[in-house]
C-alpha cells in the first residue's frame, strides 16, 4: 500500500527471496526435470508414436504439477529447465559416434513438442497475486 492508500502493482513491489523450504523445492524440481527428460529420450524411440507421447507427457504432468506444488510460474519453469538442460547435453554426439536421438520424426517431435509444452505450461501456470482487488471487476 502506498501513503495514500492505494494498492501498488506487482511491478512495484518490493523484491521477496524466496524461503529456503522453496529454494529446495525448485532444486528438487530441476533435477525431476533432468530425469524425465533422460527418461523421455530413451522412451520416445520406442512404438512410435506412443513412446512419444508417453514422454512429452510425462513432461507436461511435471510442468503442471510443479506450477501447483510451489502455486508460482517458477514451478513450471525449474523442471523444464531441467528437461532442457538433459535433453540439450544427450544430443551432443560422443567421440566414439554414439548418440541418443536418431535423426528421425520422433526425436524432432520430442525436441519441439517438449519446448512447446515449456512455453504452454510456464504461460499458463497461475502467477504472483497481490492479493487486491479485481480491478476489472470493480470490487
Amino acid at each position: 500500500m502506498t501513503p495514500t492508500g492505494k494498492q501498488q502493482s506487482a511491478l512495484a513491489q518490493p523484491l521477496v527471496l524466496p524461503s529456503p523450504k522453496r529454494v529446495a523445492a525448485y532444486l528438487g524440481l530441476l533435477v525431476l526435470g533432468a530425469a524425465t527428460g533422460v527418461a523421455g529420450a530413451l522412451v520416445q524411440g520406442g512404438l512410435f508414436p506412443g513412446g512419444l507421447l508417453l514422454a512429452l507427457a510425462g513432461a507436461a504432468g511435471l510442468y503442471v504439477g510443479g506450477a501447483l506444488a510451489t502455486g508460482t510460474r517458477a514451478g513450471a519453469i525449474a523442471p523444464a529447465v531441467g528437461w532442457m538442460i538433459a535433453v540439450v547435453l544427450l544430443t551432443a554426439s560422443r567421440p566414439e559416434g554414439d548418440f541418443v536421438f536418431g535423426a528421425g520424426i520422433g526425436s524432432y517431435l520430442f525436441l519441439i513438442g517438449g519446448m512447446a509444452l515449456t512455453v504452454i505450461c510456464a504461460t499458463l501456470a497461475p502467477g504472483r497475486q497481490t492479493g487486491g482487488p479485481d480491478a476489472r471487476l470493480g470490487k
